[in-house]
């Protein structure tokens, strides 16, 4: 299948991107890697004018630490770059791991994380786990300020998000973890690393010494118009060890907040958000213990 017809814009400053997404207002589309919008062009969901391509601008593409403020990755870092950047391996794991579940070695090479947010899919894998670990994107805009938005609010629909006319997603944050932490992403979908999720969980846990939780942020992607965080099943978690009741409780809590959209499904995925609830949660509860030995 074919492309449509359109015009290749390639500013070299985030303004420049801009400014140009104002002058062709609703007739532009931005494109990173292009693995998301490139597809849905040729399906003809997506039919732009203008594109306007951000690879011409330099720095952009970064995967930056620090130890007071966290992580900062660049709209223009490759998922594999963030996977295979060795202080997300060593300090932000679960964020490696959900990226290496997802899409094939070649996609991975090309898309970013910024365009797998801003393309907004309901099943998209890296929301959950990037809502689970706190994270916030910045926004900039056309005259050189820029908006720093929790991920949680960035979802207002399926394939919408808050970014406003004129703006690009030029930055990930996540916030450093406090010692005793871990998380876990699990997935179902039909073929594990080249589908969506049919079902996405993701957890992240802050224990004590005595493997208490202190804090929990739990996420759900693929059962909702946008990416859930489910607050409900967090408050049965809180104060509390790992106990099977508590799990059953939590993974009923995740379960009610599914709103899966195609009736003949529904039943089947609320119950698979059950299971992997129970699993992200296992899963986060032993990497976060061993944090704290």
């Amino acid at each position: 299948m074919t492309l449509p017809k359109f015009e290749y814009l390639a500013p070299q400053t985030l303004q420049e991107a801009c400014s140009l997404l104002l002058q062709h207002k609703g007739r532009a589309k931005v494109m990173s890697g292009g693995t998301d919008v490139l597809p849905q062009m040729k399906e003809r969901s997506l039919t732009p004018q203008y594109v306007i391509g951000l690879r011409s601008i330099s720095g952009l593409d970064y995967v930056d630490h620090d130890k007071k403020s966290g992580l900062r990755i660049g709209g223009l870092a490759t998922l594999n770059q963030v996977a295979e950047s060795p202080v997300v391996l060593n300090e932000f794991p679960m964020l490696s791991e959900t990226i290496l579940k997802m899409a094939s070695e070649q996609v991975r090479n090309i898309g970013t994380i910024a365009g797998n947010l801003c393309n907004a899919a309901p099943a998209a894998d890296t929301a959950p786990t990037l809502i689970a670990m706190g994270a916030t994107v910045k926004l900039s805009d056309a005259n050189g300020s820029s908006r720093v938005v929790r991920l949680d609010d960035f979802f207002t629909g399926p394939y919408k998000t808050a970014l406003a006319e004129g703006e690009v997603l030029a930055e990930i944050q996540i916030p450093n973890a406090p010692a005793g932490s871990g998380g876990a992403y699990w997935k179902l979908s039909l073929r594990r690393a080249v589908e969506l999720a049919t079902v996405g969980v993701a957890c992240f846990v802050t224990l004590d010494s005595k493997a208490i939780c202190q804090d929990v942020r739990i996420a759900l992607g693929a059962v909702a118009p946008t990416p859930l965080r489910v607050k409900e099943a967090e408050a049965l978690i809180r104060g509390l060890g790992l106990k099977e009741d508590m799990l059953e409780n939590a993974a009923r809590a995740t379960m009610e907040a599914s709103k899966p959209r195609n009736p003949t499904t529904a039943d089947y995925k609320r119950k698979m958000v059950g299971v992997l609830t129970k699993r992200a949660i296992r899963q986060a509860w032993e990497a976060a213990g061993k944090d704290c030995r």
